[in-house]
């Protein structure tokens, strides 16, 4: 009799997870397929220390076939699922097509960047979802620095220097403040115009930076935020983007070639074309994890819609932490239902939250203890050696260097813009198609 087959569509946080788990739960008893478009788990978390320069890319990436020995990895994006053949078609890097079948199918796509209405932002704003952008952002801020210095007036030298952030969250709030630190290093190296200083913006119509936290840690951030020089401006965005400057709401013209998109994401659009109630396009799945009406289908993560016990008739957020515990839920299911063990529904508890503002700052509420400065900076960077599935000594070592030794502030030229655009639903490949076929210099935006 042959063996069930287990096809896990994505390798992020609830992806890598419920492969890990499977493998581990089956112990051979099934063939464990994982398709993705990389082969790598990308630990999101700290990406933006790969874009000011403190971790090397390959620190983040966490190897596929070198942590999930007894699953197979087919690289290739999805692209069509058949839930009533049991197949999913996807393409492979180099443009081909192939089709994989399933007993059990695990929906764990994901989600991409969202996008607002807003004039100018999809040409000239950037993402930060995937190792193509932040290193796109790396080479893109250290060239600006360095022409910045070379100006011809201090007009020219203002504009390289500022940069706009918007979204307060997580990820624009670590992106501001360590961006922040890493151009005041660059410019001891490449001196601009006397008067002139780099300028972080960190914009979001929210009241508060990171909403998702207490008060008590907002309050927090934004004191680091200030204190080290970036501007935050609460109940503002952009009212438009061009390739001069943006617009802001308030109706000033920003003068910048930066602006990074870090308004939050939106679930992958693969599960649209499912023909399955959603929920503000994520999948509506029950407690356990599995799709109404297909008991084979499990979907976890952002994709999914998950209802949250503790608060009836809401979901649980988009957040790594939600996908990660999906992930174990989801295997555990999974395997019950291939009579391995017996299936629970989905309870989170919260452990906490950290936020790394770069140096030995910090905010942190580990067990819902309010912490900060050097502590708050230790429980992060531990925190997240914890979390890591690998690479832990590598990231150990990185910032330990980054502790003792300046940082290697080049532009390795490897991302262009064309290669990252902000409506892509793959922030994890750089785009390919679509470069300029004349010869000259990238746009600055």
């Amino acid at each position: 009799m042959s063996r069930p087959r287990i096809l896990i569509v994505g390798a992020g946080f609830a992806g890598y997870r419920t492969a890990r788990t499977l493998s581990r739960l089956t112990r051979h008893r099934a063939d464990i397929t994982l398709l993705n478009p990389t082969d790598y788990f990308l630990y999101l978390p700290l990406l933006p220390q790969v874009a000011t320069g403190i971790l090397e890319p390959r620190r983040v990436a966490v190897s596929l076939p070198g942590t999930l020995r007894h699953v197979r990895l087919v690289l290739g994006e999805a692209d069509g699922i058949d839930l009533d053949a049991r197949t999913v078609h996807y393409t492979d890097p180099e443009g081909h097509g192939g089709t994989l079948s399933y007993d059990r199918l695990v929906l764990a796509v994901g989600s991409v960047n969202k996008l607002l209405p807003i004039p100018g932002v999809s040409e000239h704003a950037h993402g930060f979802r995937g190792l193509p952008e932040a290193l796109y952002l790396r080479d893109h801020v250290t060239r600006q620095i360095e022409l910045a210095a070379a100006a011809e007036d201090a007009k020219g030298c203002s504009a390289r220097c500022t940069f706009v952030v918007v979204g307060a969250g997580y990820t624009g709030t670590e992106v501001a403040a360590q961006g922040q630190r890493f151009t005041d290093d660059l410019v001891r190296e490449h001196p601009l115009w006397k008067g002139v200083r780099p300028r972080w913006l960190l914009l979001d119509i929210a009241p508060r930076v990171m909403p998702e936290m207490g008060e008590r840690l907002s309050r927090t951030a934004d004191r680091v935020l200030r204190r080290r020089g970036v501007d935050v401006r609460m109940g503002t965005s952009v009212k438009e983007a061009t390739h001069d400057g943006v617009l802001l709401t308030d109706g000033e013209f920003v003068d910048t070639r930066t602006l990074v998109w870090c308004v939050g994401v939106r679930p992958d659009p693969l599960v649209e074309d499912l023909g399955r109630p959603l929920e503000r396009g994520r999948l509506l799945v029950d407690p356990y994890l599995q799709v109404p009406g297909h008991p084979e289908v499990f979907a976890c993560g952002d994709a999914a819609a998950v209802p949250d016990l503790d608060k009836p008739g809401q979901y649980t957020p988009m957040t790594a932490q939600h996908a990660w515990r999906h992930g174990k839920v989801c295997a555990r299911n999974v395997a019950a239902s291939l009579g391995v063990g017996s299936r629970r529904a989905y309870r989170h508890h919260d452990l906490g939250f950290v936020v790394d503002l770069g140096g030995a700052q910090a905010a942190a509420n580990p067990l819902g203890i309010p912490l900060s400065g050097p502590l708050a900076g230790a429980v992060a960077r531990g925190y997240h050696l914890a979390a890591m599935p690998g690479n832990r000594v590598r990231v150990a070592a990185d910032w330990l260097l980054d502790a003792v030794l300046p940082r290697q502030a080049v532009q390795l030229g490897l991302v262009r813009s064309w290669n990252v655009p902000l409506d892509t639903a793959s922030p994890e490949l750089a785009r390919v198609s679509g470069a300029p076929r004349t010869s000259g210099t990238e746009e600055n935006t």
